[in-house]
């Protein structure tokens, strides 16, 4: 930590003299952004040592963004700064969840007040080529998205290096050594499901192709040293049939294995609830594929995922750490939906979507949609055969298109989750309602 705080004040230090340049005022925004949430979960087989059954809290969150632009020259330097703030509105007295990654959790179980965070990231830019460096990263890759789908976003700590020198192709490399979770004011390292040690090293390389103005070509390679090494392949292609109808293919792979220490104590790997065949390597190979049909606001979406019988799927999670309020994390998957995964070993899912954009009804700004997942033949790893779980989705989004609160968002968000045989979740009924504003300064 000392090591990456002097480098980047020294960075900083350098900024600081060369601030007057033109483009690093010029190019600056500075933002400020207001989420408020309620978030009610009703366990529907809530263990019998548990009070209440939901969960039923409200918070709200500010989130600060100041980026500048790069100084003059051969080589361009910036720095963006965030500061997040998240308030605990009210639970009902009872219905704060302990271990929660929505709010952080008090010595006594009951839910912070509030809390707070501050990161920063020193930036170059030569030819097109970009880096930064710092602790307020937020990557959406193949092999890691930060997550941001409660109070506050998640973020990381290390250097990435963005390249689009060549035409067409984009680059992107980096190493990580720490989070800081969406209901955390601490970071930590990083870890898997079930790792309860923490990795200092997370090293990624990928690819993007456009092959054609329709097809993007994707490889990306990761690796959590002391957990697992994975690689990806991806395609993409879009058929446009008319000005307003087209057809998305969009083709996954992920092929996962375990590296170092994974297996040994501390370094497990909970396999997401499910069977494993080395029970806690890291042992998958995960593909799936989506198609999309678009007529006017209409868009329809059906595809099938696979998971293969060895393992569940595996992703950067740092739930199992000892720091409380560090979990909650995305992966690059279909399947990842509002309360489940459908990632666990043998798991196949078949799901489907469709949505509306109100606009064609002379509605900008609406829009909604309605989702339906099902899992079959998972597997447990406590109990001997196998499962099947389902998930139906339904959001509706509005955002003001005019006036002096434009910008202003709405979402209602309402699942439901059900498992039968060995499924290891709860079922559960959820429902969210979040509104969003972001004010720019500059």
């Amino acid at each position: 930590m000392y090591k990456s705080s002097l480098a980047l004040a020294v960075a900083l230090g350098v900024l600081a003299q060369q601030a007057g340049a033109a483009g690093f005022v010029e190019d600056s925004k500075l933002s400020l952004s207001s989420r408020t949430l309620y978030f009610n979960n009703d366990n529907r087989e809530a263990p019998d040592n548990k009070p209440r059954p939901d969960t039923r809290e409200s918070g709200q969150g500010f989130k600060l963004d100041y980026i500048s632009g790069f100084t003059e020259g051969t080589v361009g330097f910036g720095v963006d700064a965030q500061a997040v703030w998240g308030i605990h509105l009210d639970g009902g007295k009872g219905y704060h969840a302990d271990n929660s990654s929505i709010f952080p959790s008090d010595s006594d179980g009951s839910a912070e007040k509030q809390w707070a965070r501050v990161g920063a990231n020193a930036k170059a830019r030569f030819s097109k080529t970009e880096a930064h460096f710092g602790s307020a990263l937020a990557p959406n890759l193949p092999i890691l998205v930060s997550n941001d789908g409660r109070l506050l976003p998640q973020t990381f700590e290390g250097g990435t290096i963005t390249s689009k020198e060549i035409d067409n192709l984009t680059i992107n490399a980096g190493q990580l050594t720490h989070a800081m979770g969406r209901a955390s004011s601490n970071r930590t390292g990083l870890s898997v499901a079930g790792g309860v040690t923490e990795s200092n090293k997370f090293r990624y390389g990928g690819l993007d192709y456009k092959l054609t103005p329709d097809l993007t070509l994707q490889y990306y390679y990761s690796n959590l040293e002391d957990y697992y090494k994975q690689h990806f392949l991806g395609a993409t292609h879009v058929f446009k049939i008319a000005d307003d109808q087209s057809f998305k293919t969009d083709l996954r792979y992920f092929d996962s294995s375990k590296d170092g220490k994974n297996g040994q104590t501390g370094y497990f790997f909970n396999n997401n609830g499910g069977y494993a065949k080395n029970r806690n390597e890291v042992d998958n190979k995960t593909w799936s594929a989506m198609f999309t049909y678009t007529l006017g606001g209409h868009a329809l979406m059906l595809g099938h995922q696979q998971v293969s019988d060895d393992g569940g799927f595996i992703w950067l999670n740092q739930g199992s750490l000892a720091d409380e309020g560090s979990g909650g994390a995305s992966f690059y998957l279909f399947t990842d939906s509002m309360i489940n995964s459908f990632a666990k070993a043998g798991e196949n899912t078949t799901f489907g979507q469709y949505s509306y954009d109100f606009a064609r009804l002379g509605v900008p700004g609406l829009k909604a949609s309605v989702a339906y997942l099902r899992g079959e033949d998972g597997r447990n790893r406590d109990v001997p055969g196998t499962f099947s779980e389902w998930e139906r989705d339904a959001r509706i989004d509005y955002v003001l298109q005019e006036g002096t609160l434009k910008g202003l968002g709405f979402s209602l968000r309402q699942g439901v989750y059900r498992g039968t045989g060995a499924s290891s979740a709860n079922d559960q009924d959820q429902t969210r309602f979040i509104v969003n504003y972001t004010y720019a300064f500059m």
